[in-house]
């Protein structure tokens, strides 16, 4: 019998998922639809290449993890198995709690819950189907487990899930200049007082990484046409629920409703107001959740290009035919004159109301630090055994430098 599968990865080569627990979880429905979600929403439109899942990324973080444990115990950290185990399923399901298109159903369709939260919850969920077995990766997933290094491993300003998904994110994306070199920085770690530390001699390797991630927030993850694509999709998302909210109250019976083509979980979310309280008290909003994937949205939007409302019909046309919004980019917000004198254009333009006109807008505020001195700040070991924080240790990025906080201000707009 075969003791373990095989993955053949395009960034890491082949991965190894031993059998028992592990693999239990990568055959889970709750995981492999981790395949239907793209790593980065609506990236490809910029960079075609972006067409990698969450499946791969969590995959990928899971090989880095088991990398990590393995550098560490040979460097006479004292791990056992069942933490080993534990930690590597526990970032297997970091990011099972994602809904289609990344982030965009946290701003949409539910409100005061985040993916976070939802994969705690789908965590706690698998744990009774599989009989408490990942009791353990939960304690590591929630910091409530003694070893605080596991933790970091997981989630921390150098963890796992970080260095997978630059380096696969800048593979997918072909932004080569973002290239990390993730074996090195995993070879580096040591743990010293239940921290996680780098060896001085990595210390390069750490600069470069956070440059990287860095260039890959604004070349990327937060690049001008992206950023405006997803709020086109946001909108239509927000003019269908809205639609949704008119169709019930006029017919006071949500199986009186049809008007709006989704398909049975997606229009769940449209025609109920799923906040934080009512995801977590009724089980049929995890259920639904976890039937939704991109494939939903897209099904949709190809319906809703035909729909008789003229707003949603043009977005959702927008978001098809890659019409992006056009976009302003500036150091400061827009003035409101600016933002009433572009509604009423696009009022007079398309013929509707001023109202209606503010689905064809977005007035966003984007921003990422380097580096935060907030968070479990990066140690540096020097040959004496001291350590310092890597602003400290670094000729390169000085306090001021790594924590310097930018921001961007994007008035997006339907184009005329």
């Amino acid at each position: 019998m075969q003791s373990a599968k095989i993955i053949n990865d395009p960034v890491f080569g082949f991965i190894r998922v031993p059998r028992g627990l592990l693999l239990d979880i990568v055959r889970h429905p709750a995981f492999y639809r981790l395949s239907r979600i793209k790593q980065l929403g609506g990236a490809n439109i910029v960079y075609p290449g972006a067409q990698h899942t969450r499946l791969q990324h969590s995959l990928g973080a899971f090989h880095l993890m088991g990398k990590a444990i393995l550098s560490l115990q040979q460097k006479g950290q004292f791990i056992f198995d069942s933490e080993a185990e534990a930690v590597q399923a526990a970032i297997l399901l970091h990011d099972i709690g994602h809904g289609p298109f990344s982030h965009v159903l946290e701003h949409t369709l539910i409100s005061g819950i985040c993916h976070e939260d939802i994969s705690l919850l789908v965590m706690e969920q698998m744990n009774e189907e599989m009989r408490g077995q990942l009791g353990l990766a939960i304690k590591i997933f929630k910091d409530e487990y003694p070893k605080r290094f596991l933790h970091q491993l997981i989630s921390s300003q150098l963890d796992m899930d970080r260095l997978d998904y630059l380096k696969r994110d800048a593979f997918f994306t072909g932004v080569n200049e973002a290239n990390i070199g993730s074996s090195r920085i995993i070879d580096m770690l040591d743990v010293i007082d239940d921290q996680l530390v780098v060896d001085k001699k990595g210390i390069y390797s750490i600069e470069n990484y956070l440059v990287s991630r860095r260039l890959m927030y604004w070349q990327v993850y937060l690049h001008k046409t992206s950023v405006a694509a997803e709020h086109v999709m946001i909108n239509a998302l927000k003019r269908a629920k809205q639609l949704a909210r008119e169709e019930l109250s006029a017919k006071h019976s949500p199986s009186a409703c049809a008007g709006l083509f989704a398909s049975p979980a997606l229009r769940f979310f449209l025609y109920n107001d799923i906040d934080r309280q009512t995801f977590f008290s009724q089980p049929e909003c995890l259920q639904n959740y976890l039937t939704l994937d991109d494939n939903d949205i897209w099904s949709a939007m190809k319906v809703w290009c035909n729909h008789p409302d003229p707003i949603l019909s043009l977005l959702s046309r927008d978001f098809i035919n890659r019409n992006i919004f056009k976009v302003e980019m500036s150091d400061e917000p827009v003035g409101e004159d600016r933002k009433q004198e572009k509604l009423q254009e696009l009022a007079e333009g398309y013929h509707v109301s001023i109202d209606d006109a503010n689905y064809l807008i977005a007035n966003i505020e984007v921003g990422k630090d380097m580096y935060s001195v907030d968070d479990d700040q990066i140690e540096i070991r020097f040959n004496d055994g001291t350590t310092r924080t890597l602003t400290e240790a670094s000729d390169m990025l000085s306090t001021s430098l790594a924590t310097k906080k930018v921001r961007k201000h994007y008035f997006c707009y339907q184009r005329m």
